[in-house]
């Protein structure tokens, strides 16, 4: 049956893995929003402080990152691993911990987990799967060809007794599960893990991030007046094109996933200067555009391009929006988005460059997701899996059928 259970108080923790361990079901179907996911964008910025202190507590971070850096500074390669929103939460934290190691001759990289598992390895090195429910078979596999290897293994998931933490030296457990198969927790906890490795090259005390302004910021009046704007302009289109340069490529991804997934519209991911290139003979006036611009380096050369890439969209009868930081908000002009445009005025504390363009988008772009998919009528917890055609098509990719 249809409900609305709605979790009231977004400040709770989540529901914690089951023990023993099971995979999560179809999450419940409810009539209407709020769904489970937009549950899981509310409860973001308490999550991501209880997934910080947690992990600054059980010393798991720590571990990591001393081995991370062991393993750098012996020229090893430290690579990240993932399917789906976990190949961009991989991403992520390859970028977030990269920085923080600073390894010129090696630096960190993030592979596809299938791939991961094809390439040759031999003995030492790191690789550090992301599962947020730790049964993706290809991330699996990927633990396992480093194991057999030779090579330090580790994980961050939701749960130590998950298939892929068995295959793990280190497990990061950030205990809470995402209640929405359109993975918003899952995207957003990885992020935070690596944040707190990435304060441990630091070692200082009084220096702890604080990343919960930025994510709460996603949720003010505004920036969900913001949202909806631009949710009203893409969920009427075709198809949608999210356009990114430097870290943002990866929160562009992940929006490309989660509209795929959560609204069931077509949707592509395309670099400023490739979109730029040739991909334009490919658009009209039923294309939406979304920009993401939060990157903090070399901010001004990257705003430049991305009005460039507006004013192309312009002339082609595209109304584009944007999820854009302050000082890019600043240096767009708002007539090159009328679409509309979410901005994000609070900044994390204590954090990197790539950390700071990563959280202040996550909820952005996940905001804007559900909110098209109210406008579309969709409800985007079981990312379609409840139509027996989409269930059967998901279980004809299984590597078992």
């Amino acid at each position: 049956m249809p409900t609305n259970d709605r979790r009231l108080d977004p400040n709770a923790p989540l529901p914690g893995p089951p023990d023993p361990w099971a995979e999560t079901e179809m999450p419940s179907r409810r009539d209407g929003p709020p769904w489970h996911m937009t549950e899981m964008i509310e409860a973001e910025p308490a999550l991501s402080q209880r997934i910080l202190d947690r992990l600054a507590a059980d010393g798991s971070a720590r571990q990591l990152a001393q081995v991370a850096r062991q393993h750098a500074d012996a020229g090893h390669p430290v690579l990240f691993v993932g399917c789906g929103t976990s190949e961009h939460g991989a991403l992520a934290a390859a970028a977030v911990i990269g920085e923080a190691l600073d390894a010129v001759a090696v630096p960190a990289a993030s592979v596809q987990a299938f791939e991961a598992s094809l390439m040759p390895m031999h003995g030492g090195g790191l690789v550090v799967g992301i599962s947020h429910e730790g049964g993706t078979w290809a991330t699996i596999q990927a633990l396992e060809h480093a194991r057999a290897a030779g090579m330090t293994t580790a994980l961050i998931t939701a749960s130590r007794r998950t298939a892929a933490a068995q295959r793990a030296d280190i497990v990061l457990e950030t205990l809470e599960i995402d209640q929405s198969w359109c993975h918003t927790v899952g995207y957003l906890s990885p992020i935070v893990a690596a944040v707190e490795v990435a304060a441990v090259f630091d070692d200082r005390s009084d220096v702890a991030p604080d990343v919960r302004p930025v994510l709460a910021a996603g949720l003010e009046a505004g920036a969900v007046a913001a949202a909806e704007a631009a949710a009203t302009t893409l969920a009427a289109l075709d198809r949608v094109v999210v356009v990114a340069g430097g870290t943002d490529q990866i929160a562009a991804r992940e929006l490309v996933l989660k509209i795929e997934e959560g609204t069931h519209l077509p949707a592509a991911f395309r670099q400023t200067e490739t979109l730029l290139h040739g991909h334009l003979a490919g658009m009209d006036d039923r294309t939406g555009v979304a920009v993401i611009a939060a990157e903090p380096l070399e901010a001004a050369a990257r705003a430049s391009r991305l009005a460039n890439a507006l004013r192309a969209a312009l002339e082609l009868g595209i109304r584009p929006t944007a999820i854009l930081t302050a000082p890019y908000a600043a240096s767009i002009p708002d007539e090159l988005t009328p679409g509309g445009r979410i901005v994000i005025n609070a900044v994390a504390r204590n954090v990197g460059h790539a950390a700071q363009a990563l959280l202040a988008t996550a909820v952005p772009l996940q905001l804007l997701t559900e909110r098209m998919a109210r406008v579309r009528g969709v409800n985007p917890d079981p990312i379609r899996r409840d139509d027996p055609r989409y269930l059967a098509a998901a279980a004809a990719g299984s590597p078992t059928s």
